[in-house]
């Protein structure tokens, strides 16, 4: 079995729990670290699929290794792999398959609700967690559209680009479904002056910074569990390549 690559670009954005998630549904995980200078693989012919996690620089930066995370998506794509994308990740792959990334109008940072589609799409990959409003964790600037034909699974009031389908096999996330209680704490400590200083401006789509640390296992438990529904369903593409 053809592991799964998994891009790391900070040590902010670990893949938290999507490892343990993609193991225990009989995968094997690869992961290489772009934040300590490991190289883009020139091909994708050693994996079964590939997910890309999210970092605080954006798309159009001029870092080589974006244009080459982009154009390995698209030979991925050609090839019928299965492709995840998380932040800056999802943004990554709306550029490779055609759509765009793109300053938003305002940060989104915190704990905010997104809600869940309940049309057939929607239901195949949220499973009980279709046609719901799910808490999870934000930190992004950018965001994204997609190319017409594209399933859109996810919406919010802050930032309508939550999370698609395309080709019926790549999953593309806004939000940090993967955080752990750790991971969370790292976000703050590394980058809370981002959220204070978007709190005092009043900006809407920036969560209370008490409540930001507050029942991060339960909170992060219930992101896990929704994760899980979305990764049991994208391995399935793994058996198509």
């Amino acid at each position: 079995m053809k592991p799964i690559a998994i891009f790391q670009h900070t040590r902010v954005g670990a893949p938290g729990t999507i490892t343990d998630i993609l193991q225990s549904l009989g995968q094997t995980v690869e992961i290489i670290p772009i934040m300590d200078g490991a190289p883009v693989p020139p091909t994708c012919a050693a994996y079964g699929g590939l997910v890309f996690m999210g970092g605080s620089m954006g798309v159009h930066d001029a870092l080589p290794w974006i244009e080459q995370e982009i154009a390995l998506m698209r030979e991925a794509d050609a090839r019928g792999l299965p492709l995840a994308g998380h932040c800056l990740g999802s943004q990554l792959l709306a550029t490779a398959l055609g759509g765009r990334a793109f300053k938003h109008r305002q940060a989104e940072i915190g704990w905010q609700s997104i809600q869940t589609g309940s049309d057939a799409v929607s239901r195949e990959w949220w499973q009980e967690f279709a046609g719901q409003n799910i808490l999870t964790f934000q930190w992004h600037q950018d965001t994204f559209d997609m190319p017409a034909g594209t399933a859109q699974i996810a919406t919010a009031g802050h930032c309508d680009s939550q999370a698609f389908i395309a080709k019926d096999r790549h999953l593309l996330v806004q939000s940090h479904f993967e955080m752990t209680p750790e991971l969370i704490h790292l976000s703050f400590e590394k980058n809370g002056h981002q959220l204070l200083k978007q709190f005092g401006l009043k900006n809407p789509s920036v969560s209370d910074p008490d409540d930001l640390l507050k029942s991060l296992d339960s909170r992060t438990a219930t992101m896990k569990s929704v994760l899980c529904r979305l990764y049991a369903r994208w391995v399935k593409g793994i058996s198509h390549t």
